[in-house]
């Protein structure tokens, strides 16, 4: 994690180590559950400006990296109308035409459903001069857009990419999920676990899910070897007997 936390509007000083020693942290969007770092830091700090290009802007990053988070951090501290492109439909368009927010989020832009939404969308919202954030998993010109005039628009917005997760935040995620789900967990396991998952935040996510499907939150010991089979097909298998 970087100088940066807790001192950018993004994150309550002293969150990271909360998240750490919590019994059972809150699931939020909350700014204070945000975990700062270096691999974030770009995003932040556009976030944290104004005067974006055309008043628009698209972070994107792979699953579970914080981008959702962010943008509702960003709704939340502008007052902005949330959306799910995956919900888009003309209504939300109308809506939106009848009362004019001065700020729109809109998540999940790889799912849209609607093309010809989105693409009124955007018109209206630079007719209307409303500031607009979008995330995605996926860069403009690498989403699978069929109308022309929507794809055109969409490579025009200013993108800002979150990087992969560098290895402090990938623990500090790996002891918030634990925390959750209050999984006994050893630190020499903690360890192994963080060298040999795969080093995405998504990966993380599905392990403890994994382990926590495999009822090891009602008090059975884990072990590396259970470990090694609930996550089989999981763990990056060239490194993972260093325990």
């Amino acid at each position: 994690m970087d100088k940066e936390a807790g001192n950018d509007g993004l994150l309550a000083k002293g969150a990271a180590g909360q998240l750490a020693l919590a019994l059972r942290p809150p699931a939020s969007v909350a700014a204070r559950h945000f975990v700062a770092a270096a691999s974030n830091a770009l995003a932040r700090r556009w976030l944290n400006q104004t005067g974006w290009p055309d008043r628009r802007l698209l972070i994107c990053g792979d699953d579970a990296c914080g981008k959702s988070h962010l943008l509702h951090i960003w709704a939340s501290a502008r007052g902005a109308r949330v959306l799910d492109a995956a919900e888009l439909d003309m209504a939300d368009v109308t809506a939106l035409a009848e009362a004019p927010p001065a700020a729109l989020a809109l998540d999940h832009l790889d799912n849209v459903s609607s093309e010809r939404a989105l693409l009124h969308l955007l018109n209206l919202t630079r007719e209307q001069r409303t500031t607009l954030l979008m995330a995605a998993r996926l860069a403009p010109v690498r989403l699978p857009i069929i109308l022309p005039d929507l794809a055109s628009r969409l490579r025009a917005v200013t993108t800002v990419r979150i990087a992969p997760p560098e290895d402090s935040l990938r623990f500090t995620l790996l002891l918030r999920l634990i925390a959750e789900r209050q999984l006994v967990v050893s630190k020499p396991i903690l360890d192994w676990l963080t060298r040999n998952l795969p080093r995405t935040g998504d990966a993380i996510v599905a392990a403890v899910e994994r382990l926590d499907h495999a009822g090891l939150a009602h008090g059975r010991p884990l072990t590396r070897a259970l470990a090694r089979e609930v996550l089989a097909g999981l763990l990056d298998e060239s490194a993972a007997d260093t325990l």
